[in-house]
């Protein structure tokens, strides 16, 4: 047994069940968010021969930052995910050659049909995770949907054995989600449990 390659999850895989299931959703996310980033980052002519945004929003799509242009578009994100597509075939099937042309979503949903092969036995499983997290969060904060940040909340002080050894293990949650050490599963769920979460927690020295 080891951990995960995101977090400290003990695990036999590369990717623990959660991080497994976020990389599922950020290849599903990927098409649809690309093609979104395209719509308020490409400019197009009017009839006039003028230059307009696409969408006409205000905010975080305008004005255009060509700079972004150059590193969140679909090109991009359709290369890096072919890449990966290439290495996974690469690695796993490795008398087969280059796989097909194919579009972004193609790549994504390749990639998706062998994620439980990915997170068990590609050594390379967390970096695929991580490229496709970074893209994912790139487009929403052009199109203005990001995902809600992670919020740390320092490290579980259950006591696990009769010798008064202490977790230490990192706790963090989504917002709303309940406090659950990944480690050794202590819940902190009422008020008073969240106090003493806070209460214990290791001090700076002075």
């Amino acid at each position: 047994m080891s951990t995960c390659g995101l977090c400290d999850r003990t695990t036999s895989r590369h990717l623990c069940t959660l991080h497994t299931a976020r990389l599922a959703a950020g290849l599903a996310a990927l098409p649809d968010l690309y093609a979104e980033v395209d719509e308020c980052l490409v400019p197009r002519r009017s009839t006039f021969g003028e230059i307009v945004a696409t969408r006409g929003a205000a905010g975080p799509r305008s004005p255009i930052n060509e700079d972004v242009l150059d590193t969140v578009n679909w090109g991009r994100a359709a290369e890096v995910l072919r890449s990966w597509r290439e290495d996974v075939r690469r690695v796993r099937w490795p008398h087969r050659g280059t796989p097909p042309p194919g579009s972004l979503a193609d790549d994504c949903r390749v990639l998706a049909q062998q994620l439980d092969w990915i997170a068990t036995a590609y050594p390379a499983a967390a970096d695929l995770a991580r490229e496709v997290w970074e893209l994912e969060q790139q487009a929403r904060r052009v199109v203005g949907d990001q995902l809600p940040r992670v919020q740390r909340l320092g490290v579980c002080v259950a006591v696990t054995d009769d010798a008064g050894t202490v977790c230490g293990a990192g706790l963090t949650r989504l917002p709303g989600e309940p406090v659950r050490c990944r480690r050794c599963g202590t819940a902190y769920s009422a008020a008073a449990d969240l106090l003493l979460l806070a209460y214990y927690q290791p001090r700076a020295a002075a």
